[in-house]
């Protein structure tokens, strides 16, 4: 999926990684419990944003470390020099998967909302994962129901011709195949939703 030039591989020839003398167990020992990333993929307005951030409300009730990482907030920042084109949109997934793994060896449980409409950037953000580390959650909510909700008005604008390949009206969502967990939330309610997430993880013995 990702390439590297002839010159970005001799340049690789010269770096080789430190390890320290702390590594993930150590670290996940110290915070009371394993580090791992919810991955919730869904359409533009699935609710995916809303339920990260409510679920990573009830982990820091329960002690639990956490980060959330928002697809507009990455690209107003780490990613901000990124556009729209294939090429960079597989840039932008190889450095959130990057950054979430760093996260993970720190010993945090991440929670990210990217729509993420291919099937090979999930798949990548997963192979970079150990076994268990990658929890897939599909917000799966029909286009028409998610348009009603769209604060942004992009659906909108994007059946106008506005915005182009926009997910959901003319740019493709690759449904997960065997995600997780599946949450259908135009028939669960927000707190609902959150439940569904965090019975999930005690089912799993991930969360007390």
């Amino acid at each position: 999926m990702f390439s590297l030039k002839e010159s970005e591989k001799a340049e690789e020839n010269f770096i080789v990684p430190y390890n320290g003398h702390i590594t993930k167990k150590h670290r996940q020992k110290l915070n009371g419990h394993k580090s791992f990333v919810l991955w919730f993929t869904g359409l533009p307005s699935s609710g995916k944003s809303t339920i990260a951030h409510k679920v990573e409300l009830e982990l820091y009730k329960r002690g639990i470390k956490t980060y959330v990482f928002d697809g507009d907030n990455i690209r107003t920042g780490l990613n901000k020099d990124l556009g729209f084109t294939e090429k960079e949109r597989d840039e932008n997934i190889r450095r959130i998967g990057e950054v979430i793994k760093l996260f993970i060896d720190a010993g945090l449980v991440v929670l990210t909302a990217f729509v993420s409409p291919l099937r090979k950037h999930r798949e990548y953000v997963k192979s970079l994962l150990e076994d268990g580390e990658y929890i897939e959650i599909y917000v799966k909510c029909p286009a028409e129901k998610c348009a009603e909700r769209d604060p942004k008005g992009h659906y909108e604008k994007a059946k106008l011709g506005i915005i182009k390949n926009f997910t959901g009206v003319d740019g493709p969502y690759e449904e997960p195949q065997s995600p997780d967990l599946v949450i259908e939330t135009d028939k669960l309610s927000i707190d609902e939703s959150v439940m569904a997430v965090l019975s999930f993880l005690k089912n799993k013995s991930l969360i007390p």
